[in-house]
């Protein structure tokens, strides 16, 4: 396992691969959750990512949860000791809405205030039954926030030990910018990552994101690095399932996204077939080809999905390999201004 910095502007260290936890308690059970992050940990799979809104399934009536209840299944399996809290890199979110069991506070209804992000911390130490949090994410932007004010939180708890590095989520370049920029006038550390929608199919963090990033030392952390599922191998596993069972995999928001793309995805299928490799895996080890990326998150909601996964940290693509997807899947046509100006 080759670990890396978590960005350019701090030294601790972790695994190309990120376990995303959304899955855990609203669909995948407790018992095999915990199977999963054992199994990670052995595996040196250190860089664990969740939220404090993980738990209710937002993408599917069919599996019903609460918020919060991520958190509490990765408490739990940190209760159980043997040095599994000590081993993980531990990052977890704040602005989502939290439901409060003894009535409503405006406050909580979602963003970053002072007073926010200090109750919804705490509230989640408690339910991850731990003392800190290695990476503490703003979830999303709240503009209607000062900035110092949101350092001020962040600095306070930096302060006592309750969290160690600040992070952002689906942030703009310009936002990442001015955090940092305002980091350096305070006085105190600034973003260590920013974790934002990225994969072959979804390239527009290219033009702005990722130069603003790699100037500032901002190491960034995928999600949806399968974009959405069609990056996965859908048309080969609607193959086997029709031929088995005579129905479709795929479900309404994966096959209207497929009907789009349809022409690109068979491409980028065939050329996986041609690399003896699962679309899926050349999916990650894509991203993992840019030295700006630090681990894209992978979110399993089986065993079988998770070791899965593991064969693209070791692959390598070539520049061959990388120009034909990038012919497949092309991006916005460069960092900005020259993809949209000369």
């Amino acid at each position: 396992m080759q670990y890396r910095r978590l960005g350019a502007s701090c030294g601790v260290r972790i695994s190309p691969l990120c376990l995303g936890t959304m899955n855990f308690g609203a669909i995948t059970s407790e018992k095999d959750s915990w199977a999963i992050m054992d199994r990670a940990l052995a595996e040196g799979i250190n860089f664990f990512d969740t939220a404090n809104v993980y738990g209710r399934a937002f993408w599917s009536a069919e599996h019903k949860g609460q918020v919060g209840l991520t958190e509490t299944v990765i408490g739990n399996w940190f209760a159980q000791g043997g040095g599994r809290r000590e081993r993980t890199v531990l990052a977890t979110k704040v602005y989502g809405q939290m439901q409060l069991a003894d009535g409503f506070d405006p406050d909580r209804e979602g963003g970053l205030s002072a007073r926010r992000i200090i109750l919804d911390c705490e509230a989640s130490l408690r339910r991850l039954q731990t003392d800190y949090i290695d990476l503490y994410q703003m979830h999303h932007i709240d503009r209607a926030c000062p900035v110092e004010e949101v350092f001020e939180a962040f600095d306070a708890l930096k302060k006592k030990g309750k969290v160690l590095y600040m992070g952002s989520s689906n942030f703009a370049g310009w936002d990442i910018a001015r955090y940092n920029e305002a980091a350096r006038r305070l006085g105190t550390p600034g973003l260590v990552s920013e974790q934002s929608i990225y994969s072959l199919r979804v390239r527009a963090i290219e033009a702005e994101v990722v130069p603003a990033c790699r100037e500032y030392g901002v190491g960034i952390i995928p999600w949806s690095p399968l974009g959405g599922g069609l990056l996965g191998g859908v048309l080969g596993k609607d193959a086997s399932r029709d031929a088995s069972q005579g129905s479709r995999r795929t479900g309404p928001r994966i096959n209207e996204a497929l009907d789009k793309c349809r022409a690109q995805v068979e491409q980028y299928e065939a050329l996986c077939r041609e690399l003896g490799e699962s679309p899926a895996n050349v999916a990650l080890a894509w991203l993992l080809h840019n030295p700006v990326v630090t681990a894209p998150i992978i979110g399993p909601r089986t065993m079988d999905q998770f070791t899965g996964c593991l064969r693209a940290i070791e692959l390598k693509l070539d520049e061959a390999t990388l120009q034909r997807l990038d012919g497949i899947w092309p991006g916005p046509g460069g960092e900005a201004p020259k993809h949209y100006a000369w």
